[in-house]
């Protein structure tokens, strides 16, 4: 998740998470509907109904707008959501994988395909990608939560794989089927954190230049803005100075 990581400072620092709020709600929602539909409608009782609300509430989605979508689900709506997964190269000779929760899967594959296209990059076939990446949890604090050591140490006492610090905050991997016991431990340790989730981590990078770079972030981007697509991962790595570039 690096390069995405990086990727996505970036646009952050550029405000772009304030311009597109209403379409990150929409995708909360839909992961809540459909987690709510997959087990009980109670976080309490379906761990990832209650992952999805508390990445929403960390987003400051209004309390009215969870429960409705927790409603819909109830309400028998929301069944038609698949789960789908896309993997294929972008700019550089990069690995991408997309996920997506769709109505309609002949659309998100024509769209995110032609995403792909229009960036010179290409869909592969299910598993064409995947093998280069891990699926971990990912569990994230800002910066404030405490220095890189204080995090290392509640990190490591609560069971977790690694954890990566930077200015903006820290990011905590664990083994997939530990996030509960991991993140509920590092709760106790360090507050609530901003966001819990299972994600696709890389096991090497890709380095690309800045011209490259600059294409795959409009790629990730488009895929992003995509209705359908939920989450995008990708195994690029940047320099510095080329990051700084692309960030100015």
């Amino acid at each position: 998740m690096a390069g995405h990581s990086q990727f996505k400072n970036i646009m952050h620092r550029k405000g772009r998470q304030d311009a597109v709020r209403s379409k990150i709600f929409s995708k909360l929602a839909r992961e809540i509907t459909v987690a709510a539909k997959s087990g009980m409608p109670d976080p309490a009782m379906n761990p990832r109904l209650r992952l999805a609300v508390n990445n929403a509430k960390a987003q400051s989605m209004p309390k009215d707008n969870i429960e409705r979508a927790i409603k819909k689900a109830q309400g028998g709506e929301g069944d038609n959501y698949e789960e789908v997964r896309y993997e294929g190269y972008g700019p550089g000779g990069v690995a991408v994988i997309v996920e997506a929760l769709t109505d309609n899967r002949n659309r998100t594959a024509s769209n995110v395909r032609a995403i792909f296209s229009k960036a010179g990059g290409a869909m592969g076939e299910t598993g064409s990608v995947a093998f280069m990446f891990d699926r971990v949890g990912e569990i994230y604090y800002p910066a404030k939560v405490g220095d890189a050591d204080t995090v290392m140490e509640a990190a490591i006492e609560a069971g977790a794989e690694d954890v990566q610090s930077d200015e903006d905050g820290h990011t905590i991997y664990c083994a997939f089927e530990d996030i509960g016991d991991v993140s509920s431990a590092l709760e106790a340790a360090l507050g609530e954190a901003e966001s819990v989730k299972a994600v696709f981590k890389p096991q090497n990078n890709t380095p690309v230049d800045a011209d490259k770079g600059a294409s795959l972030m409009r790629m990730i981007d488009n895929l992003d803005d995509d209705d359908d697509v939920q989450n995008v991962y990708s195994n690029f790595e940047m320099s510095d100075e080329d990051m700084a570039k692309l960030s100015a």
